[in-house]
């Protein structure tokens, strides 16, 4: 006879179960697949043999992180040794992951077993599970499954804030809606200030510099060599500064109302901080690139490599794609065109922006295109899988597209992947030691400072005493004391005494006494009166 246990993990607790007794396990099979719908024939076959609920959540957290490795917890190895039979060559234990199966039998020396007819018990312990338990209702089991289900996933998916990809996708997204934004702005302003000064398209072609031209230059009327120094400032060219002053007395354009230039500069003045703004924003993505993806950046560039990464919508995406994938990523169009049709596929996508392909000889751009999209998902893998992102790899990488130019170009042979990539892991070895030493200082630091913060909190307390608690006797000498005071300060008169003796307030005499203070002043009014009037 065996006698099998079945281990369920539940987010409220673990859960042993015993089977009834059989010959052989296999026997066990159909009677489970014909009850598992019946609560009532399950409980025949299957009974709880203990219960060990999970005393919080940190707790459930530990536990559930143990069974995902593979290790047996103690809250675990408990249950099994109060509730499992002492003969354990008689017992069988039944679980539902292989590994935490080899961790009891390694530990307990219980033998265990998974699949087959422990997978259906399971099915229909999970099914029931509210049941089997007493005290545990429905509401509360989903309740416990989903808060430790979002528990787990917070610990096990750590993003690190410095390497977030998002930012690089809405950063090459608004960069490339600014320059078609700042494009469509520019020419505007040419077209309105066109009708004015005409000739200074010609002389200055670039759309931030004419917009800067026409803040400074306002009324061409009023261009004088007075202005040729903040002209050279913005051209940076006497030549064209001059020239510019030398078109604008013999202009063919129309004349300005004062309003329309008002206008004008107010709009150039929005379209010159719109270029500022996206010169900024190129510095943050440039940043961002070298924190998240350096190698890719180093080996394609910052702005090519960011719209890989756009356009596969993660980095990580971006290293699970093979190398013919990330060669016509963004020629979507044109490939499925060339299916329907039957005609040639792409050779490049987006990387064809990158330098390599415009080196390259008419013949040699498809190969080169395929030798870099290579490189570009070695690099991206290296990027998103690396703990210490370095741009080592980067440049090695691109060190061998730079060889294989040559090569295509001269014959001259380049070295192999596996020297250039040895010499790779010595020199990220380095960097990345040296990377680790400055993390692990940055740290100390914080660590100080934090314990200077609580030393200083804790002395702040200490300064602040508390304040004694007054006993009666205190309280007692304290309202003995003002009384003395008041006696020294004020000497009641005899007549005070005796309507203090009848009950009287103390307040009742002093109110007498106050009129015959103030009557001194009316009386010498009086006679001072009754003086003038005798003299009169």
């Amino acid at each position: 006879m065996v006698l099998l246990h079945v281990l369920f993990e539940h987010a409220a607790g673990y859960a042993l179960f015993a089977v009834s007794e059989v010959e052989e396990i296999s026997m066990l099979l159909p009677q489970v697949e014909e009850s598992v719908l019946n609560i009532g024939r399950f409980n025949n076959i299957v009974k709880l043999a203990g219960f060990s609920p999970f005393k919080s959540a940190q707790s459930a957290l530990e536990n559930i992180n143990a069974i995902s490795e593979g290790v047996l917890h103690e809250d675990l190895k408990l249950l099994l040794e109060t509730n499992m039979p002492a003969k354990k060559k008689k017992a069988l234990l039944g679980v539902g992951d292989a590994k935490i199966g080899a961790a009891v039998q390694e530990e307990l020396g219980y033998p265990c077993q998974t699949g087959g007819v422990v997978a259906e018990i399971l099915r229909g312990i999970r099914l029931h599970f509210h049941s089997l338990v007493k005290g545990l209702t429905a509401q509360s089991a989903s309740k416990a499954q989903l808060g430790l289900g979002h528990s787990y996933s917070r610990a096990k998916v750590k993003f690190n804030v410095n390497r977030v990809d998002n930012m690089i996708i809405q950063s090459i997204a608004l960069l490339d809606q600014l320059d078609k934004d700042i494009n469509t702005f520019s020419m505007r302003v040419r077209e309105w200030y066109g009708y004015h000064f005409p000739e200074l398209i010609k002389i200055v072609p670039d759309n931030y510099t004419y917009c800067r031209m026409t803040k400074l230059i306002g009324n061409r009327k009023e261009l004088s060599e007075e202005h040729l120094e903040g002209m050279e400032e913005i051209v940076m060219d006497s030549a064209k500064a001059q020239a510019v002053l030398d078109a604008s007395r013999s202009s063919m354009g129309m004349d300005i109302s004062p309003i329309d230039l008002i206008n004008i500069e107010s709009f150039c003045a929005r379209v010159i901080s719109l270029s500022e703004y996206r010169k900024g924003l190129q510095e943050y993505l440039r940043s961002k690139m070298s924190q998240v993806a350096p190698s890719l950046s180093s080996l394609i560039g910052e702005v090519v490599g960011a719209r890989l990464i756009s356009h596969a919508g993660s980095l990580t995406n971006l290293a699970k794609y093979p190398a013919s994938t990330v060669q016509i990523l963004g020629a979507e169009k044109a490939l499925f065109r060339a299916l329907k049709t039957r005609g040639n596929t792409p050779k490049y996508g987006l990387i064809f922006h990158s330098t390599f392909i415009g080196r390259a000889a008419a013949k040699n751009k498809g190969r080169i295109s395929r030798y870099l999209a290579n490189k570009c998902s070695i690099a991206s893998r290296i990027d998103c899988f690396s703990e210490v992102p370095t741009s080592v790899y980067g440049e090695k990488l691109r060190e061998q597209v730079e060889e294989r130019l040559s090569f295509y170009e001269t014959g001259e042979a380049p070295r192999k992947n596996l020297d250039v990539m040895k010499e790779a892991m010595v020199e990220a070895t380095e960097v990345t030691a040296t990377i680790k030493k400055k993390m692990e200082k940055k740290e100390k630091k914080k660590r100080k400072r934090e314990k200077m913060r609580l030393e200083a909190l804790a002395a702040a307390e200490d300064d602040e005493e508390p304040i004694p608690k007054k006993s009666k006797g205190d309280e007692e000498v304290e309202e003995t004391v003002p009384k003395k005071k008041k006696k020294k300060k004020h000497q009641p008169d005899p007549e005070e005494i005796e309507v203090e003796e009848n009950g009287m307030e103390e307040e009742v005499p002093s109110k007498k006494k106050k009129p015959v203070e103030d009557d001194t002043p009316k009386r010498d009014k009086k006679k001072k009166k009754k003086k003038n009037k005798s003299e009169d």
